[in-house]
């Protein structure tokens, strides 16, 4: 995946250590791939907010005008109830995962994943990671679903910041979805960040 295109994938301006994150790609090489793309009318960029001493920190937005709009629906509500429970929960993660699990059960119903309609535990990872790619991250599956690289990550900046939330919630989803096919989600596990470029989802072991 392109630099741009995690760009256009996020739903706020993201810092230079959360593409290093999600790119593995060198904070100077960036930096320099960030300005082309400036020169080009296709990114923005702001100051982050100031948090201690020092310059502020720079963030990025790709413009309305690089691309259509590939961000998921579901981004910005996720950005606004991690905040939240970073604030508000004794177990961050816990409360995190539990929303995640509510959230696939969810959409489980509303893209038609339910139990009558995966009859093998290989079928209902296929129906996870269909949901996913809907999502908008770009997953790429191994033959039966067991290890699924999710490829772009719609919520960057914020699982960069606080990935025992953001990546709780998207631990949960599968969850939840898993559960809704009809397949047992107790060896569901997201390692985010597990390589360049990508976060390895684990839906379970091989049928």
């Amino acid at each position: 995946m392109s630099l741009l295109e995690t760009l256009q994938a996020q739903t706020e301006p993201v810092g230079i250590d959360a593409l290093v994150s999600a790119t593995g790609l060198h904070a100077n090489t960036l930096r320099e791939h960030l300005e082309g793309l400036r020169d080009l009318g296709l990114v923005t960029r702001s100051a982050a907010p100031a948090s201690g001493r020092g310059r502020p920190a720079w963030r990025y937005a790709a413009t309305q005008e690089s691309a259509d709009d590939p961000r998921p629906e579901y981004a910005g509500l996720a950005v606004a109830l991690a905040r939240v429970i970073v604030r508000t929960s004794p177990d961050p993660a816990r409360d995190a995962r539990a929303a995640g699990v509510e959230w696939g059960d969810e959409l489980a119903r509303e893209h038609g994943v339910r139990a009558a309609g995966a009859s093998t535990p290989a079928a209902a990872r296929r129906a996870a990671t269909e949901v996913f790619a809907r999502m908008g991250f770009a997953p790429t599956a191994d033959a039966e679903h067991t290890e699924v690289r999710l490829t772009r990550c719609p919520l960057l900046q914020a699982a960069h910041q606080h990935p025992e939330v953001v990546c709780s919630v998207h631990q949960g989803i599968a969850e939840g979805l898993l559960a809704a096919a009809g397949d047992d989600p107790a060896a569901t596990e997201l390692v985010p960040f597990a390589e360049p470029g990508a976060c390895l989802l684990r839906l379970g072991r091989s049928s």
